[in-house]
C-alpha cells in the first residue's frame, strides 16, 4: 500500500481526533457548513444561469465560427491557427463550453496538427476568467473594477498568443 492512499483517511482521522479532544459537535458544525454552502449556491445560481445561457446562445448561433472565418486571413499571416479562435473566445467565459469547442477542434483537425496542439496548450494554460470574476464578485457582493477586466483580458490574450508561439517553438 502506498503512502498516498493513506493520506486522506489519516487527515480525516486527525480532524476527528482533534474535534473529539476539543469536544466539538461535529454534526452541528457539518450542518452549519452545508447550510452556508447551499445559501452561497442559491445566491450564485442566477449568475451561473446567465453565463451558461449566454455561452450556449453564442455557440449555437454560429457566431464563433463566423468570427473565426472573419479573422482567418489576418491570423494566417501572423502564423496562428484560425481554428483556435472559437476556443480563445469561449474559454474566458465557460469551461464546459470551451471543452466542447476543444473537442470539436480535435475532431475536425488532427490532434497532432499545429491547430490541435495550439488548442491543447491554450486549453491547459488559460482560465475561465469572466466566469471566475462573475462568481467571485457575486459571492463577495463587491463591484468589479475596470482594472480587473483589463488584467484578465490581457492574461487571456497572452494565453492565446503564447499557446501558438509555444507550439511553434517546441514542436
Amino acid at each position: 500500500m502506498q503512502l498516498f492512499t493513506l493520506a486522506a483517511p489519516a487527515a480525516v482521522a486527525v480532524i476527528l481526533a482533534i474535534a473529539a479532544f476539543r469536544r466539538v459537535d461535529i454534526i452541528s458544525e457539518f450542518s452549519a457548513g452545508a447550510m452556508e454552502g447551499l445559501k452561497a449556491f442559491y445566491e450564485l445560481l442566477p449568475m451561473l444561469l446567465l453565463v451558461v445561457t449566454a455561452v450556449s446562445m453564442l455557440y449555437s448561433s454560429g457566431a464563433l465560427n463566423a468570427l473565426s472565418q472573419l479573422t482567418e486571413p489576418l491570423l494566417s499571416r501572423l502564423g496562428y491557427p484560425s481554428e483556435t479562435v472559437p476556443l480563445a473566445l469561449i474559454r474566458p467565459v465557460s469551461g464546459s463550453g470551451a471543452l466542447a469547442v476543444y473537442e470539436n477542434i480535435l475532431t475536425v483537425t488532427d490532434p497532432d496538427s499545429f491547430a490541435g496542439r495550439a488548442a491543447t496548450v491554450l486549453m491547459g494554460s488559460t482560465e475561465t476568467t469572466l466566469y471566475t470574476i462573475a462568481v467571485y464578485f457575486s459571492a463577495t457582493r463587491l463591484k468589479a473594477e475596470a482594472r480587473v477586466f483589463i488584467s484578465s483580458f490581457t492574461a487571456d490574450i497572452a494565453g492565446f498568443v503564447f499557446s501558438a508561439l509555444t507550439v511553434r517553438l517546441f514542436y
